[in-house]
């Protein structure tokens, strides 16, 4: 059964007295000048009180994202620096994979580098839930999404692809995952011992594929969502959704040809690429 658990459970001092493992609090940026100052500062004294070991930012913007969170003290790496040998950066999912080649913790908190109003609750409600909880290998946040248009802000309406591609595809064929209120959130937590077993789809797909590969690897009683409040971010305009409705499509459908149940050729145009489990990788060196 999966769990819901609130952030409140896993304040810094929770997490710094009782966590044994290493912990890496990544966030892969591109063009965030506006958000990564406000986010850095709420999740730097993580690592100064003990609850984190690590902050990073994976970056490829064209801003001065990167200055920023050097300045503030964020350890900072260029995307196309990781693993260069294998050329340019496929995008999120790509971006991720990359980066734990230089992070160094046992649990990696992957965190969005575009929302405003940040807490260090988003990071300490997820890292909480997989270093405090007993079995918990891989913790997904969620949320209330309010929808900010030109001159007001409703309570609710983000979240489009969520809400129209994202669950609607799991209830119908990944029932078991149907309770995961925002399978799409770019905010996880998880052991690395299992983000090296999963491969990672290189784009927009990526957070729904590894929570299917997660679940098809460690089951559900390893799953749990932690409730992080509220989170605000810049809606995509209508014209943006598309894409990335058929990113989510696409890896879903991959995931169910691999299993047997839709043929390939059901399915139009290349697969989506992907970078293999990283434990595939040290094996065979």
């Amino acid at each position: 059964m999966l769990r819901t658990l609130h952030h409140s459970r896993y304040p810094p001092e929770r997490i710094a007295a009782e966590r044994q493992v290493t912990v890496s609090v990544c966030l892969p940026a591109r063009d965030e000048a506006t958000t990564i100052g406000p986010i850095l500062q709420a999740l730097l004294p993580l690592r100064d009180a003990g609850a984190v070991d690590e902050v990073v930012v994976v970056d490829d913007s064209r801003d001065s994202t990167a200055e920023i969170a050097a300045r503030l003290g964020a350890t900072v790496h260029a995307q196309r620096d990781l693993r260069p040998e294998l050329g340019p950066v496929l995008g999120k999912g790509d971006a991720m994979w990359r980066a734990l080649s230089a992070l160094t913790g046992d649990v990696v908190c992957f965190l969005d580098a575009d929302s405003s109003s940040f807490g260090a609750h988003f990071a300490c409600g997820l890292v909480g839930a997989v270093v405090c909880e007993p079995n918990v290998q891989l913790a997904k946040g969620f949320y209330r999404r309010p929808f900010r248009t030109p001159g007001s802000t409703l309570p609710t309406g983000g979240g489009r692809v969520t809400e129209l591609t994202a669950r609607p595809l799991l209830e119908l064929f990944y029932p078991a995952l149907a309770a995961f209120r925002q399978p799409l959130a770019g905010e996880v937590a998880a052991r690395r011992s299992l983000l090296e077993r999963l491969p990672f789809t290189t784009g927009y797909g990526v957070d729904v594929a590894l929570l299917i590969d997660a679940w098809h690897a460690v089951g559900i009683d390893a799953l749990a969502q932690v409730d992080l409040d509220v989170r605000q971010n810049a809606h995509q305009p209508l014209a943006d959704l598309g894409p990335m409705a058929a990113a989510v499509l696409r890896a879903v459908t991959e995931r169910l040809i691999r299993e047997g149940r839709l043929e390939p050729e059901a399915v139009a145009g290349p697969a989506a690429p992907e970078r293999p489990p990283v434990a595939t990788l040290s094996a065979a060196a």
